[in-house]
């Protein structure tokens, strides 16, 4: 198995990743923490895919892992300063360094428990890289090796940034799933 990682572009590749399975519901697109909860909440149905494609059309909104031409992985990653972690009072501001934040990971089902979430990940630091940015944030679940439900462990956990070489830099108030979420970063200058 070979698993390239490309620039998130293609809208019928995010769909397939972040899309719900029901044209008509209102979840998910990975907007949550890319637009103000404003805009995010009004939006239904179609209209967020949508939305989605026009924000497409000004740029990749992430990484996607390839088996192929089978998109198989999706990793969000902006400037932090794009999302919503800019005025988030649960995740603190180590410092004004101008980071990118990677904030969700998905593989498909079919497709888990074949170190794609790595792939991602390294996908998502090159991504942020290759484009100037100065470090790079992920505010993973701190699980201690306990079972995470898939449904929430979008975040990533912790050991997994780990092994893709992000260090520990603040603990959060954030909870999800019942565990804390602490904020990783990796130094990319």
């Amino acid at each position: 198995m070979v698993i390239e990682v490309r620039p998130a572009t293609v809208f019928e590749d995010v769909r397939t990743l972040v899309g719900p399975k029901r044209p008509d519901a209102s979840v998910c697109w990975c907007l949550s923490y890319r637009i103000p909860s404003t805009i995010n909440n009004k939006m239904r149905g179609q209209e967020r895919g949508e939305f989605v494609r026009d924000l497409l059309a000004d740029g990749p909104l992430g990484v996607l892992a390839y088996e192929g031409d089978d998109p198989v992985g999706w990793a969000a990653v902006a400037p932090r300063a794009d999302t919503t972690f800019a005025r988030n009072r649960k995740i603190p501001h180590v410092d004004d360094l101008p980071v990118w934040s990677v904030w969700c990971i998905r593989v498909r089902p079919g497709h888990r428990g074949k170190g794609i979430s790595h792939t991602l990940i390294k996908g998502a630091v090159d991504f942020a890289r290759d484009r100037g940015a100065p470090a790079i944030e992920a505010y993973p679940l701190d699980n201690k090796g306990a079972k995470v439900d898939l449904t929430m462990a979008y975040a990533g956990i912790r050991k997994n940034f780990e092994a893709a070489g992000f260090t520990w830099a603040a603990d959060t108030t954030s909870v999800l799933a019942g565990h804390p979420r602490v904020l990783m970063r990796r130094d990319l200058r």
